[in-house]
């Protein structure tokens, strides 16, 4: 018996030394890159935090408020006209779509909760509040700075390069909870009020896709970094033009904004740090690479081409942690490069679908609802149709 547990001693720990040393390594060497990681993001945030602020200050936000409301109203024939719920929705969605995340999810919880104030079964789940779960989910995305930003820090030649294809993706992912939630609902998508919503967004992105499927690669590359460049830098001016013709103090909203920038920088340092070290464990014991050598080996014998595989860790992860998913993107680009293939649809895959254990928990936690009815499969039907849009689009733009 003591020979057998020498023996047992010897193979463990001895004989794997080597796996040990590197998950050793791995521990240190991730803690101190999501350190470095978090601290390099400090400016860009601040900058895009503060510019937002401004945005937010100078109306945009309710801009957007009143030209969805008519939507919404008619997605959701039993919210009375004019109630708060219409209001605070809009503002959410208008939230996630500028990226403003911290202004987002309270605005998110006090929406379900003005729908819950309508809800006849308090404990489950109204069809307006499933609607308006999917539609969070799903990631209504149209500026997705936070990616940008990591893009940038990890050396990314034109970090919003990924914007158009990000756009793309989110319209696919949003289109799809949807049409699930409508199809579950019997919503009638062919009201005039909603399909011409729908038909302006739908034309919107038809003429992206048929300009650009018109361009060779390197022409589609440069005018994609192009476009969204211009886009961005306009979207500056018009927030800065919009705060001084109302005679907002431009300078005291970025500086409020920069202030969260900076405070939000520092504020993910830890859950970078456990994340990013996990993920490195993960790695360096091989686990993470018998996985996606799994993967690998059932697209090869479907004869499809694999490179998509480096970039699943974030699509696995993406659903059920979003600290999680933004560390697999990270430790992505990292690994592979941030202009890489796989780093590219990692970030496209990021910007998406949003985390939907994570909004189901947090949304319909708030209000007390046990009984979710559809909202899980309709949100994972959109998570679905991003990944896989995302996998497409990426194909097209970077292959």
């Amino acid at each position: 018996m003591s020979a057998f547990i020498t023996a047992l001693f010897k193979l463990i720990f001895l004989g794997d030394q080597l796996i040990f040393g590197e998950i050793m390594t791995a521990l240190f060497a991730m803690s101190k890159t999501a350190f470095e990681i978090s601290i390099g993001l400090t400016g860009v945030l601040a900058l895009w935090l503060g510019i937002m602020q401004i945005g937010e200050r100078s109306g945009f936000i309710a801009l957007l408020t009143r030209g969805l409301t008519p939507l919404f109203g008619k997605l959701m024939p039993d919210i009375p006209a004019n109630h708060p719920a219409l209001g605070a929705m809009v503002m959410n969605i208008s939230a996630n779509a500028l990226g403003l995340d911290n202004a987002a999810t309270p605005l998110g919880i006090k929406a379900m909760q003005e729908l819950q104030s309508l809800n006849p079964n308090k404990e489950t789940a109204s069809n307006a509040q499933i609607l308006f779960l999917v539609i969070n989910t799903s990631a209504v995305t149209l500026f997705p700075v936070t990616i940008f930003t990591y893009r940038a820090q990890m050396g990314a030649t034109h970090p919003t390069d990924v914007f158009i294809p990000i756009l793309l993706a989110t319209y696919f992912s949003t289109l799809c909870g949807l049409l699930a939630v409508a199809w579950v609902q019997k919503i009638n998508l062919l009201d005039k009020t909603i399909l011409a919503y729908l038909s302006g967004f739908t034309a919107f992105v038809a003429s992206i896709i048929v300009y650009f499927s018109q361009l060779n690669q390197a022409d589609m590359l440069f005018q994609s970094a192009l476009i969204s460049n211009l886009i961005l830098f306009s979207l500056i001016i018009v927030f800065i033009s919009s705060a001084a013709y109302q005679k907002i103090d431009a300078y005291e909203a970025f500086i409020v904004g920069a202030k969260e920038g900076f405070q939000t920088a520092i504020g993910i340092i830890p859950y970078l740090v456990a994340m990013l070290v996990a993920i490195g464990v993960f790695r360096a014991s091989g686990a993470l690479d018998l996985l996606m050598d799994g993967l690998r080996y059932a697209v090869n014998l479907a004869h499809l081409d694999p490179r998509f595989i480096d970039a699943m860790p974030t699509a696995l992860m993406k659903p059920f942690s979003g600290s999680g998913a933004r560390a697999m993107m990270v430790d992505t680009m990292q690994t592979y490069g941030a202009d890489s293939f796989a780093g590219r649809l990692s970030s496209i895959v990021q910007g998406s679908t949003e985390t939907t254990f994570y909004v189901l928990a947090v949304y319909f936690g708030s209000v007390g609802i046990k009984n979710i009815r559809h909202a899980l499969a309709c949100g994972l039907i959109a998570d679905f149709a991003g990944i896989i849009a995302a996998i497409f689009i990426a194909y097209w733009f970077f292959s």
